[in-house]
């Protein structure tokens, strides 16, 4: 009975041992999108939603002209500005319950093939406001070490 038993142990203990080396470590994709990230858009999107006007400004200058970016580019960075400022609210208001499709990604869409605007930041609403001056959503940086 004893040989029996330490065979059915060395047998467990092997299985217990092979059965999480197989296992999917993997994150599920929609893992990093959590109510804490949706309230930190909303918050983002109320404070900083108005840099879509002088970022409009600056695109619409660079793209058409300086005449482009002060009239066409003020009424599409306002236009935008309130956009991201009433996403922000709504985004505050139900940051707690999984709103778009059963998830906490971003609800901004646009009329297109690709209805999401996370994938086209330059003709659409990105994730967090954009910022002026310094881009530091850059990994790596230019220093030099002496």
């Amino acid at each position: 009975m004893n040989n029996v038993m330490r065979k059915l142990l060395l047998i467990t203990l092997a299985l217990g041992f092979a059965v999480p080396a197989q296992a999917d470590i993997q994150v599920p994709p929609g893992s990093k999108y959590n109510s804490t990230r949706k309230l930190g858009r909303a918050v983002s999107n109320i404070l900083y939603g108005v840099i879509e006007i002088p970022e409009q400004i600056v695109r619409k200058n660079d793209s058409g002209g300086r005449q482009v970016g002060w009239s066409y580019g003020v009424a599409d960075g306002t236009r935008r500005s309130f956009k991201r400022v009433g996403y922000g609210f709504y985004e505050l208001l139900t940051f707690y319950s999984p709103t778009f499709h059963g998830t906490f990604k971003p609800p901004y869409t646009r009329c297109g093939a690709d209805n999401r605007i996370e994938m086209n930041p330059r003709d659409g609403l990105s994730e967090f406001p954009p910022e002026l001056g310094a881009e530091s959503y850059f990994s790596h940086s230019r220093t030099q070490k002496w």
